[in-house]
C-alpha cells in the first residue's frame, strides 16, 4: 500500500487504543456491534451498560464528546426513519401529548435507535483512532479479499481527485456565468455529472496501465507486516467480551 491519506475522522493521538493493531480494533468493533444487535431490545439497561463502555474507551483514546457527537449526525437518516415507526406501524395505540402512537413501532423505533447509535458511535470510535491506511492494511491482515481491499484503498485514494475534479468543474460553470436555479437546468448539470464520469473513467484507464508498466500483477505489494501479541489481543476483547457479558444478563433476566 501506498501512502497514507489523513481523513477528518481521524484525531491525531497517542493512546492505548491508537497504538493497537488495526486488525484488533477491527475484531473488537465488529464482535461489539455483533454482541449490541443481538441483545434484545427490552433490555433497556443493556444498551446503557453499553453506552458507558463506549464512553470509557473514548476516554481511554482521549477523543472528546464533541468531537464524536458530530460525526454521528451521520445516522440523522435512521433517526428520521425510527421517528415515523411509530405513527405507520399497526398494533395496540397509546396516547402521548395527544399524539396516538403504536407500542411496537414505539419498540421498533428504541430498537433502530438504540442499536443503530451504538453502532455508529463504535464505528466512529473506529476511526477516530486509526487512520485509513492501518485500517486496510488491517482488513488485508484479517484476510478480506484482496479485490476488496484494493477497491477501497483506490475509492480512500482517488475519492478526494475526484472531489477536486468536480469543484474545478463547479468553478469553470460559474465563471460563464451558469447558476442552476431551477429544473431548467437540469440538463446541464446532468452533462456535467456525465462529463466527470468520462474523465475519472479515462484517469483510472491512465492509471491503470501505469501501474501495469510497473509490474502490477493484481495484487498490491504488502510494505507492513503487522502482528499483535497476546496482551494486545486481549485488550481489543475487553470491550466485546464486557458487553457479551452483559448481553448474556439481559437474556436471563
Amino acid at each position: 500500500m501506498g501512502a497514507g491519506h489523513a481523513h477528518k475522522l481521524y484525531r491525531q493521538g497517542r493512546s492505548p487504543v491508537h497504538e493497537l493493531p488495526p486488525h484488533c480494533k477491527l475484531a473488537a468493533v465488529l464482535c461489539f456491534v455483533l454482541v449490541v444487535v443481538s441483545t434484545p431490545r427490552e433490555a433497556v439497561w443493556a444498551f446503557g451498560l453499553y453506552a458507558l463502555l463506549l464512553a470509557a474507551v473514548a476516554a481511554i483514546a482521549r477523543v472528546p464528546a464533541g468531537f464524536l457527537l458530530r460525526r454521528m449526525l451521520i445516522e440523522v437518516p435512521f433517526v428520521a426513519f425510527a421517528v415515523l415507526m411509530p405513527f405507520v406501524v399497526p398494533g395496540d395505540q397509546v396516547r402521548f401529548l395527544g399524539l396516538s402512537l403504536s407500542v411496537p413501532g414505539l419498540w421498533g423505533a428504541w430498537n433502530v435507535l438504540a442499536k443503530g447509535t451504538l453502532g455508529v458511535a463504535a464505528s466512529v470510535l473506529l476511526a477516530s483512532t486509526t487512520e485509513l491506511r492501518a485500517l486496510l492494511l488491517g482488513l488485508q491482515r484479517l484476510r478480506l479479499p484482496p479485490m476488496l481491499v484494493q477497491i477501497a484503498s483506490f475509492m480512500i485514494r482517488y475519492g478526494d481527485v475526484i472531489t477536486d475534479e468536480l469543484r474545478r468543474m463547479s468553478i469553470a460553470r460559474r465563471s460563464r456565468g451558469f447558476e442552476a436555479r431551477g429544473v431548467r437546468h437540469w440538463g446541464v448539470l446532468g452533462k456535467s455529472a456525465g462529463a466527470l464520469f468520462i474523465r475519472s473513467y479515462e484517469r483510472g484507464e491512465r492509471v491503470h496501465l501505469a501501474m501495469m508498466s510497473r509490474g502490477y500483477t493484481g495484487t498490491m505489494p504488502v510494505i507492513d507486516e503487522m502482528t499483535a501479541s497476546r496482551a494486545q489481543w486481549t485488550s481489543a476483547a475487553a470491550l466485546p467480551l464486557s458487553a457479551l457479558a452483559v448481553c448474556l444478563l439481559g437474556w436471563t433476566l
